[in-house]
């Protein structure tokens, strides 16, 4: 029988590049001479320190557009509040990778209710979808592109 998987990854070389990036045009930008700024990822956290709120928001912008440049979706990452102290504002950028449950569930439910002739199992972090067509599971496919969930999604393991 057909199937596919559904999972949510993030391609790490490419958030590290991303990163690097934006250090460097960090160092190059006028609004931030003289500025004690820094950008760090830390294995699944990007550390954001600057000395104001308004620069902890620049940085953001800046990491954001290297990083949608790099086609990584910027909807796996999750902004933590920002710490502000007196002399620095600090802020943790979490990137997110698989599905958990609550998110396996409502893809779950959306292809049941979608009517489609396939059928989803819920395995791990990821969603397997099988179907006795082809046609039908690349309907699934068109039905979850077009849907509201919360993190990216990819499509492999396809078998025919």
């Amino acid at each position: 029988m057909p199937s596919f998987d559904i999972v949510s990854e993030l391609d790490k070389h490419e958030v590290t590049n991303a990163v690097d990036q934006a250090k460097r045009e960090l160092e190059t930008r006028y609004d931030f001479k003289g500025v004690a700024a820094s950008i760090e990822q830390k294995g699944e956290s990007i550390m954001l320190e600057a000395e104001v709120d308004f620069q902890l928001r620049q940085l953001i912008d800046i990491i954001y557009a290297k990083l949608v440049g790099r086609k990584i979706d910027i909807k796996c990452i999750e902004e933590k509040d920002p710490d502000l102290t007196g002399v620095k504002a600090r802020q943790e950028l979490v990137l997110k990778q698989g599905l958990d449950q609550p998110i396996c569930k409502k893809i779950t439910k959306l292809i049941k209710e979608s009517k489609l002739k396939v059928q989803a199992q819920i395995q791990g972090e990821k969603v397997r979808v099988t179907g006795k067509k082809r046609d039908d599971l690349q309907q699934t496919m068109a039905l979850l592109k077009d849907s509201d969930i919360d993190m990216p999604l990819q499509y492999n393991n396809f078998r025919d």
